[in-house]
């Protein structure tokens, strides 16, 4: 009987624990690198012109920090980034960049030339930060951090930037694919990716980019989270609060649609969000608002939930106005719809060529890298065009970016142009060595 009871305890026991397999979460798989990608890093990483340009990296490090401070005490709030774009015109130029331009909206761009025989590759750095003209951007440094606005949101990329052009010198290594290495503008707020969109309508041969974006160096952002954003401005006659009382109001009707944008629902896969960012109307607490307006942003890594939720949120702006003139009998209150942003939304399977780079690199300059949830950076252009894209990390750490009291960590930051100076050279090919790991367009 006692051995009975054993047995049946023995039985229950290993049937919760087959049960309590089956109810675990499946363990993440190793992200892995084909072999191809494996062999053609070998023979990268075994090269001593390889080895001289990443101790360079790392040798360069302090110059690279004080060129950060440089750039960042030159402001470049939106649309207003020429200061700054002139100055990283003259720091690209004089490191013998071939065929330096300037475009009509600030983009500043040099050719490092391969053989001819290769891809193009667009390297990119963003010139543009969040913060309104006269804005302090003085760098103070304390207990070895760096604070001030923008100092990583991008400064760090645009410094870090040149550090691999100089590794790319000073190593003397022959690329097969042409590199472009870029200042671009807006990147940020309504600045719309216009940067990119104009490199991109103007380089029509670009096989692929990779966009210098936060600090993380473990990092490897692939997926583009879409955005649109529009401008709502409600119109009506206003007047006096008493005497013209029964009109319609602008700012009840915007309150109309605020009340049920809130009520929105969204998919939580795709993640699929919205919010109404800033709202302005009025003249005087005594009088009925003759205009109110609101500014919207809606994101999804989902260009058809995007369009979904765009469309609900249309009907509802045109709705409020109705329903706004309807409470007075009225038909005064007109609703303007401006759009104001589109990011497009964009995916590249997690194993494409230039994630796998990028991966690999991480791992040769001794750390783990991540693929990262899907993000919204200027990589959204390409990849919505079906170009291979991903965006790295300047090294160092960072918090509080788009914020006055943003700082930059730079312990160990030369290991973003270490990661990327790999990446690029697996992906456009070294001349005698290896062959581009970037396709090139037909």
């Amino acid at each position: 009987m006692i051995k009975t009871k054993a047995c049946l305890v023995a039985i229950c026991f290993l049937l919760a624990i087959f049960v309590a397999a089956l109810m675990a979460p499946a363990a993440e798989q190793p992200y892995k690198v084909s072999p191809k990608v494996q062999d053609t890093f070998g023979k990268i990483i075994a090269q001593p012109a390889i080895k001289k340009g990443l101790d360079f990296i790392k040798a360069d490090h302090d110059n690279t920090i004080t060129e950060q401070k440089q750039i960042n005490i030159i402001p470049a709030p939106p649309f207003k980034e020429d200061k700054r774009s002139a100055d990283y015109f003259k720091r690209l130029s004089a490191l013998g960049l071939k065929d330096m331009k300037a475009d009509s909206i600030g983009n500043v761009c040099g050719i490092w030339p391969g053989t001819g025989k290769g891809p193009k590759l667009l390297v990119a750095a963003h010139l543009d930060t969040v913060f309104p003209e006269g804005t302090d951007v003085t760098v103070k440094e304390i207990n070895g951090i760096l604070h001030a606005p923008g100092i990583s949101d991008n400064t760090a990329g645009l410094a870090a930037q040149l550090s691999v052009i100089r590794a790319l010198k000073a190593s003397g290594i022959k690329t097969t694919g042409d590199i472009m290495f870029c200042g671009n503008v807006g990147e940020e707020g309504l600045g719309d990716l216009r940067g990119v969109k104009a490199i991109f309508r103007d380089h029509k041969d670009i096989d692929g980019s990779i966009h210098w974006d936060y600090a993380d160096v473990t990092g490897v952002h692939y997926s583009a989270v879409g955005s649109h954003r529009y401008e709502i401005t409600y119109k009506g006659p206003g007047g006096h609060s008493f005497s013209a009382f029964g009109r319609p109001s602008a700012i009840h009707a915007l309150g109309r649609a605020i009340a049920k944008i809130a009520d929105l629902k969204t998919p939580e896969n795709p993640k699929t969000t919205f919010t109404v960012g800033v709202v302005k109307g009025g003249t005087s607490i005594n009088a009925i608002a003759g205009e109110a307006s609101l500014l919207m942003d809606m994101r999804s890594g989902s260009d058809k939930e995007l369009l979904a939720v765009e469309a609900k949120f249309l009907q509802i702006v045109k709705q409020a106005a109705a329903e706004e003139n309807a409470r007075w009998g009225s038909d005064q209150i007109k609703v303007e719809i401006k759009p104001v942003g589109n990011r497009p939304a964009g995916s590249q399977p997690s194993d494409a060529p230039i994630v796998q780079a990028s991966w690999i690199s991480a791992e040769l300059i001794g750390v783990k890298p991540k693929l990262m949830d899907a993000s919204s950076t200027d990589m959204n252009l390409p990849i919505s065009l079906g170009i291979p894209a991903v965006t790295l990390g300047s090294g160092g750490k960072e918090a509080n970016n788009h914020a006055l009291t943003e700082w930059f960590d730079p312990t160990d930051s030369y290991q973003g142009p270490q990661r990327v100076f790999l990446t690029v050279l697996g992906l456009a090919g070294i001349d005698g060595v290896t062959e581009p790991l970037l396709p090139k367009k037909r």
